[in-house]
């Protein structure tokens, strides 16, 4: 996502005005070093992060809030099982075509906070600058981790962007703790993730069963 343009203002966004939105969105998201990856050096340390975030394929990996599939399309590339969920129809129609001519990956039109997936049933739950974005994110929360099988793990890549926009990761921290698990901070300042340097705060908050 975009973390500038729509920033807290989309809590008062009808889910239908909030798909609208990022369908404008979907025709340049990529355009975005982290989003669409396609510099080979930004690319790879996607792939070093994401490696050491999660467990060893083949595990099964929920990515809500996918967007474009960039990051779906990576992780099935490298052997996970991936179902792809977005709440925008022009994301998941650029997703599904990332995606097409890979294995194990499936890719929804549906609410982040609301995932009409199986309880119980990912090793791994991802999201990455969605949660920020969503009301009630405690709720929301409290699904995503229903979502997990027994030993599975929670991953949020969010930020506290200079715009105002996002979470801090003292209350990405704190939410992960009002579900009753444990949360591991990891800041994530290497400009290879981003294109380029950053001046605001970006990180990881990795939970494990």
């Amino acid at each position: 996502m975009d973390n500038s343009s729509i920033g807290n203002s989309s809590e008062r966004l009808s889910t239908r005005d909030q798909a609208a939105a990022w369908d404008a969105q979907a025709p340049t998201f990529d355009e975005a070093p982290d989003h669409g990856l396609r510099d080979p050096l930004v690319r790879r340390a996607w792939r070093a992060l994401l490696a050491d975030l999660l467990p060893a394929a083949p595990a099964r990996v929920a990515d809500l809030g996918c967007g474009t599939g960039t990051l779906a399309a990576l992780l099935a590339g490298d052997g996970y099982v991936v179902d792809g969920l977005d709440l925008s129809g022009e994301m998941v129609r650029l997703a599904r075509e990332k995606t097409a001519a890979l294995p194990d990956v499936s890719v929804t039109c549906a609410d982040a906070a609301r995932p009409p997936l199986s309880p119980g049933t990912y090793d791994v739950v991802l999201s990455r600058h969605v949660l920020w974005a969503l009301p009630d994110p405690a709720d929301v929360l409290a699904r995503w981790v229903a979502l997990l099988a027994p030993g599975g793990r929670l991953v949020l890549i969010e930020g506290s962007w200079w715009t105002g926009a996002g979470l801090t990761a003292a209350q990405t921290t704190a939410l992960v703790a009002s579900t009753g698990r444990e949360a591991e901070l990891r800041p994530l300042e290497d400009p290879a993730l981003w294109g380029g340097p950053i001046r605001d705060e970006r990180y990881a908050v990795v939970s494990a069963g």
